[in-house]
């Protein structure tokens, strides 16, 4: 007669690892659909409970569209060599994002100065409703964004220096 071995199957329920990895990844492209969608729809619930029409297209336009284009600049710049300066990394964390986020907001209020007179320049005799918004709006969505942004890469990037300094 033979005998059939069965395995324990308590071996397998005892035995589970965690899969899942404890380092944090920035991944740009996320952050920049984030950047353009959470803003968005916010503005646009907004200027659905306000019946305000100008905010609920400011938020698929100037609102979202100058998150987006932020995070993008935020991300590609911590992407690259400033994201390793050795003060960025080993400053404290309120003080990098805070900076970040002043920068942010200054690069929103230039980015609304330089729409609004490039539009006076290509089209002097029109003023276009939505041109007065980019004053609030650029300086705003630059302001969050960056900040996200900061955040969400500084959390990133001491996760993986630390793991890279205990081996």
């Amino acid at each position: 007669m033979n005998k059939m071995k069965y395995p324990n199957q308590t071996d397998a329920v005892y035995g589970i690892k965690t899969t899942s990895s404890k380092k944090k990844i920035f991944i740009l492209w996320r952050e920049v659909v984030m950047a353009y969608a959470a803003p968005a729809s916010m503005a646009g619930i907004g200027g659905l409970v306000t019946a305000d029409r100008g905010l609920q297209i400011g938020a698929l336009t100037t609102i979202g569209g100058a998150s987006a284009l932020m995070a993008l600049m935020i991300g590609l710049l911590l992407r690259s060599r400033v994201g390793r300066i050795r003060w960025v990394i080993n400053a404290p964390h309120l003080v990098v994002v805070g900076m970040f986020a002043l920068a942010g907001s200054l690069f929103g209020l230039y980015a609304a100065w330089l729409t609004s007179v490039l539009l006076e320049f290509m089209n002097p005799s029109h003023h276009l409703a939505w041109v007065g918004r980019v004053w609030t709006d650029f300086p705003l969505s630059g302001f969050i964004a960056s900040t996200i942004v900061t955040w969400r890469w500084r959390l990133a990037a001491t996760t993986h220096f630390s793991t890279k300094r205990r081996r």
